[in-house]
């Protein structure tokens, strides 16, 4: 998919979703190997379990991970200038994640034309997991 210019988004206009499979505990696995995080809590069941949680859950960057992929699929990577994010609520193993961007600022700046985006993931049931905003600088079409 090829980005958008700078002429082609309007403040309010949306990208497009990623909704991912649903998340295995393999998938947490996989992360802390990556990462090389190995909290328990986020592959150990029993250890989860013995510290209050229902489940292990998946690491917060993990889903920070599943969320600047959606910005870099639609702006392309090479145009992404920074990435935060607020982490809301834990994700379990079986949940599906949706992640929605809006164009919430639009400006020309010394450095290039800036676009911001507000971001949001959510679970299947419709809870806000995880909030973000990402700067953008996107190339002009004229």
């Amino acid at each position: 998919m090829e980005s958008p210019g700078f002429e082609d988004v309007e403040v309010g206009d949306t990208g497009p979703e990623l909704v991912t499979e649903p998340l295995t505990r393999t998938d947490f696995v996989k992360y802390a190997g990556a990462s090389g995080d190995f909290n328990p809590m986020h592959h150990d069941e029993t250890y989860a379990q013995k510290a209050g949680r229902p489940s292990v859950f998946g690491h917060g960057m993990y889903t920070a991970g599943i969320c600047s992929k959606a910005v870099a699929n639609w702006v392309g990577i090479s145009n992404m200038r920074s990435f935060r994010a607020r982490f809301v609520s834990q994700v379990w193993p079986d949940d599906v994640l949706t992640v929605r961007q809006t164009v919430a600022e639009k400006t020309k700046t010394d450095d290039g034309n800036v676009v911001e985006l507000d971001i949001s993931v959510e679970n299947q049931n419709g809870e806000i997991v995880m909030t973000a905003k990402s700067r953008v600088a996107l190339p002009s079409r004229a």
